[in-house]
């Protein structure tokens, strides 16, 4: 029941975005962009999400950031997450001045729901060459969910997904101290969260059955992340779509749109027949027609 009304109000309160088939979006989630040391899970695929951000820039896609994605449950001071990629930001700044950047937070960044969490990590920062502060992300509106609205009438919500999801959402706050001053350290030499989706199967299993359950009740399209697992949904299955992660330890996952068609994509580093290593983009699955679905 709580899953419902959470999921509820997050359509109802929704920021809509009109799409038709000239739109181009790529949709990542669970970059957990982190300090950079041993702890950061992000470090080992900065290049490869860099490479891919920058193709999308260069192809006139708006990037919409799923949730969670700095890891602010590890690290107390924002600004140490951005000096440590200081080169994403610089190009997620691009996006935002072209009007291009939409970012949803997830349980690992919930402040940023609050105003005042956004103006003083956000809006600006202090370049470390001048020692002056700059703008980085002024007046960004940080969002809890986004609606995607077809012009036939057709809505796809955009959330996070940990909505209803007790341990990280209603329980958010003891669980980031427990990650902060524990769990961080403790996954460096193997052990898993247990509250999290991600490294908990029966967890997140749990959780996409409740989602599972609401979009069939609704028959409302929903594209989120937070387990951490792909999901496409093929013809004849409910419309749930999964972007997945971008700390895999072998790739980043994706949902691209364009000319009205939905498909999974991935990212990673393969090799050309004489060895050569090089970044490769591969369609996991689709495309489908989003008024077919």
């Amino acid at each position: 029941m709580h899953t419902r009304k959470k999921l509820e109000h997050a359509l109802k309160t929704a920021k809509r975005i009109p799409i038709d088939k000239n739109t181009k979006i790529i949709m990542f989630s669970d970059t957990h962009r982190g300090d950079n040391s041993v702890s950061d899970e992000f470090a080992h695929n900065q290049n490869l999400y860099k490479y891919a951000l920058e193709h999308y820039y260069r192809e006139g896609f708006t990037y919409i950031e799923l949730g969670d994605g700095d890891e602010m449950w590890e690290h107390k001071h924002f600004r140490h997450i951005r000096y440590a990629h200081s080169d994403i930001f610089i190009l997620l700044k691009k996006f935002y001045d072209d009007q291009r950047f939409e970012m949803i937070y997830g349980n690992h960044n919930m402040e940023l729901k609050h105003n005042a969490s956004v103006r003083r990590n956000l809006y600006e920062y202090r370049d470390e060459y001048t020692n002056k502060k700059v703008p980085l992300f002024p007046g960004i509106k940080v969002q809890e969910s986004i609606l995607l609205t077809c012009e036939s009438g057709k809505e796809i919500l955009l959330i996070h997904g940990h909505q209803g999801d007790f341990t990280n959402d209603q329980l958010w706050l003891m669980n980031r101290f427990f990650m902060r001053y524990f769990w961080r350290f403790m996954h460096i030499i193997g052990f898993r969260n247990p509250a999290s989706p991600a490294k908990n199967i029966h967890h997140r299993h749990t959780l996409e059955k409740r989602y599972s359950k609401w979009i069939e009740e609704m028959n409302q399209m929903i594209i989120m992340g937070h387990t951490h697992r792909p999901k496409f949904a093929d013809k004849g299955e409910l419309p749930y779509f999964n972007t997945g992660t971008c700390v895999h330890p072998r790739n980043i996952t994706g949902i691209e749109i364009f000319e009205g068609k939905i498909q999974l994509i991935s990212w990673r580093i393969g090799f050309n027949e004489d060895g050569t290593l090089q970044v490769q983009r591969r369609i996991i699955r689709g495309p489908r027609d989003i008024q077919d679905i």
